[in-house]
């Protein structure tokens, strides 16, 4: 099964209708043509299974005992393809150039008409919101298309497609459908767990946006996203019967009906764990291994995030998929320059959602679940799960990482010091995070009359690093240092006042920025090349001194000294003969490529495309082949660049994709 959900459609509640409807003229009427998309084998088995409301009351309130309510999408003037992502769509076994091709294709992905079989409803769940909860939130900018069943050949998943649009109005437009279609797509390149997008349709509708918040709105294209995965049921999905919030007051909307929850669970566990549903005839031992297997999902999720330097943004429970898949693509960012506080989105003043905290974060809403889930889950069995959470969390952290640094060999408690020195090493530097990674499969085992290996490997790195000038950027505090001061003294004379305007983590960040500030000032380029120099040096040496490495060497040149090799280690087969020592060489290359992206979807690429499609162009690769975009592997390395850069690019100067972005990517702000 795959449900179908569109995001980015505004709609109105209505009662369910028996005939197929479609907008013509604005008038909804019954489809008179055959189209790809009418053959689609919808179900619809979550909407017969959960409390459905089919209230006809107009406009936003609150939906009680309920977990789904009926609408039907309101149609956008002169819809039309953007793009279309023939993997995505080849999920509900339709060929991409079909519906590419079909005149009926963008007003059924658009929501202007309704295919055979659909049934549009929107989600009602709540969610905490930077830590506060929020109470009712919902499909207030999406709408479920409904349930597909899978075709012959493709993985029996649940999945939907549904219109959505966040704003109060219940839209959104171009820039930010351009941008959740190419990393929904982005990302599954990568082997990373996420909802798929199947579309992006534009149209003659407009809203009005102010794009900085700065008072300058401006009309902006309406735009629809197809989106499909097993299922949209988040951890706020079982946030609907929270009691009142003792903070905020909120309560969710079917607070008291404790039987939907359960129903919930059933529907959940029995669909999508099936093997925990049949391995468990307790209720209780059932639920407990569903939250663990949550948890686990979770846990591995956040891991690939930190391994492609991939922030979310806005990490609430709202988005925390109950399947472990990457959901709702908003403010997100791929690091650029490595910063373990990098943030992503704007709004995100405190940093609560920066880089570094994700893993956290992602506890911390399991936690939320999991009180979510009480009684049907017992608290303290689901406190025993989540002190599992970071050792798990670590093993696969850790296990990527030596795989990206090439240690193909049995783990070494050193090495998890060598992955923390490299990262101190970059964010030292300011070095690029995906570019770091994908050079060092360049640097070579140890050979004889090797003297000029440590530095020409230096100078690779070093290639990937920051220029002053960019790096006295990054570090320019967002407060002016009076502002600092009054804020400092506030924290010690009036503390209550001082926790209403700001925190002591965001205080903190500032003065840490303002005294690197204060370094670079008085350091020229040459110096500080100079002291990248030295710290790449240091790590280069320590990582060329790994058991890995001189087991290598010794290899190629066997000599007495080399007893120093651990002869007791578990090597494989392949690795223990001297005639393999290539095959070695070639699979350590082979995975370190396979692990280290040469493309991710910076913050520029994506400006590219969103520039060139407002422009009428359509044409950008990254719209083309939107999960080509992701990919790196070794056979690349030496390939031209993926999409080098668009017409509308080409005026802000043609940058490879495989490139560290170009200056002026620096003034993205996304929010």
């Amino acid at each position: 099964m795959a449900f179908l959900a569109l995001r980015s459609v505004k709609s109105h509640i209505l009662r369910p209708v028996a005939a197929t409807l479609i907008a013509m003229d604005g008038i909804m009427g019954v489809a008179t043509s055959r189209s790809p998309l009418d053959r689609l084998p919808f179900d619809n088995v979550v909407l017969r299974t959960l409390p459905l409301d089919s209230s006809e009351e107009p406009g936003p309130r609150t939906v009680r005992a309920a977990c789904f309510s009926t609408v039907t999408p309101t149609p956008v003037t002169r819809p039309r393809f953007v793009a279309v992502s023939h993997r995505a769509l080849s999920l509900l076994g339709l060929s991409g150039e079909e519906v590419a091709a079909d005149p009926l294709g963008p007003e059924y992905l658009s929501g202007s008409r309704v295919m055979a079989g659909s049934r549009p409803a929107a989600h009602c769940y709540c969610g905490h919101q930077f830590g506060q909860f929020a109470g009712q939130l919902g499909d207030g900018a999406a709408c479920y298309l409904g349930e597909v069943r899978a075709p012959a050949g493709q993985r029996a998943e649940p999945g939907h497609a549904n219109p959505s649009g966040r704003q109060a109005d219940g839209r959104k437009v171009l820039r930010s459908s351009i941008r959740e279609f190419l990393c929904s797509e982005a990302i599954f390149s990568l082997g990373v767990p996420t909802t798929r997008a199947g579309s992006v349709v534009t149209s003659d509708s407009t809203v009005i946006r102010d794009i900085n918040y700065d008072g300058n709105a401006r009309h902006e294209r309406c735009s629809v996203v197809l989106r499909i995965a097993p299922t949209f049921l988040r951890f706020g999905s079982f946030e609907i019967f929270k009691p009142a919030d003792e903070h905020t007051g909120r309560q969710g909307p079917s607070y008291g009906h404790n039987e939907i929850r359960g129903q919930m669970l059933d529907y959940v566990i029995g669909t999508f764990y099936p093997e925990i549903q049949q391995n468990h005839s307790d209720r209780v031992e059932r639920n407990v291994a569903f939250f663990r297997e949550v948890m686990l999902r979770t846990a591995r999720l956040v891991s690939q995030w930190q391994c492609i330097g991939f922030c979310h943004g806005v990490l609430n429970t709202d988005n925390m998929s109950i399947l472990g898949l990457t959901l709702d693509y908003g403010p997100y960012g791929f690091m650029d320059r490595f910063d373990p506080d990098f943030i992503c989105n704007a709004s995100d003043n405190s940093g609560r959602y920066a880089y570094q905290a994700q893993p956290a974060i992602c506890r911390w809403n399991l936690g939320k679940l999991a009180e979510a889930l009480a009684p049907e889950l017992p608290p303290d069995r689901a406190e025993a799960v989540l002190e599992e959470y970071m050792d798990l969390y670590n093993g696969f952290y850790l296990g990527t990482m030596r795989k990206k640094l090439g240690l193909l060999r049995k783990e070494e408690p050193e090495d998890e010091m060598l992955i923390t020195a490299l990262l101190q090493t970059m964010h030292n530097t300011g070095a690029d995070f995906t570019n770091t990674f994908r050079s060092l499969a360049q640097i070579p085992c140890p050979t004889e009359g090797e003297e000029g290996v440590v530095k020409e490997a230096t100078d690779l790195l070093l290639e990937q690093c920051t220029s002053l000038e960019e790096l006295r950027l990054a570090n320019k505090p967002s407060m002016e240092p009076r502002e600092l001061a009054m804020l400092l003294s506030m924290a010690q004379s009036n503390p209550a006042l001082f926790q209403m305007i700001s925190d002591r983590k965001t205080i903190a960040r500032q003065l840490e920025k303002l005294s690197k500030l204060q370094e670079l000032t008085d350091t020229n380029q040459d110096e500080l090349r100079g002291k990248q120099a030295e710290e790449w040096t240091g790590w280069i040496t320590s990582y060329r001194k790994k058991e890995q490495f001189l087991w290598l060497w010794s290899q190629r040149n066997p000599q007495p000294h080399c007893a120093i090799i651990n002869t007791g280690s578990v090597w494989p087969a392949s690795w223990r003969a001297e005639n393999n020592v290539q095959e070695v060489l070639d699979d350590r290359l082979r995975v370190m490529n396979s692990t280290n992206p040469r493309v991710v979807l910076r913050n520029y690429i994506a400006q590219n495309a969103i520039e060139a499609a407002e422009n009428g162009d359509f044409s950008e690769p990254s719209l083309e082949q939107p999960a080509k975009e992701g990919q790196g592997t070794a056979g690349e390395a030496e390939e031209e660049p993926q999409g080098a850069a668009s017409s509308t690019a080409a005026s802000k100067g043609a940058v490879p994709y495989d490139s560290r972005p170009p200056a002026w990517a620096s003034g993205i702000c996304v929010s």
